[in-house]
């Protein structure tokens, strides 16, 4: 079964954190909430396409979209 991940988000699109790549994804992202169970937001997109800005617990984060791979989601209604 296929993992989906933050970086296959489309603009406006919420979904759960699932699960993270705990050596792929820096300190400092979860230190600010990029952790199972918390959501994540795409709320925009870089003009050529990297990298994404997204919402997660409420802070506004850049993530490069190779970084964003390793993030893990859900939809919300799941």
């Amino acid at each position: 079964m296929e993992k989906h991940n933050a970086s296959q988000l489309q603009k406006g699109e919420r979904a759960e954190i699932s699960g993270i790549e705990i050596n792929e994804i820096p300190l400092k992202l979860i230190e600010m909430g990029c952790l199972p169970g918390n959501f994540i937001e795409l709320v925009q997109i870089a003009p050529l396409g990297d990298p994404l800005f997204f919402t997660i617990n409420d802070a506004k984060v850049a993530i490069r979209k190779n970084t964003a791979a390793f993030i893990y989601i859900q939809s919300e209604g799941h």
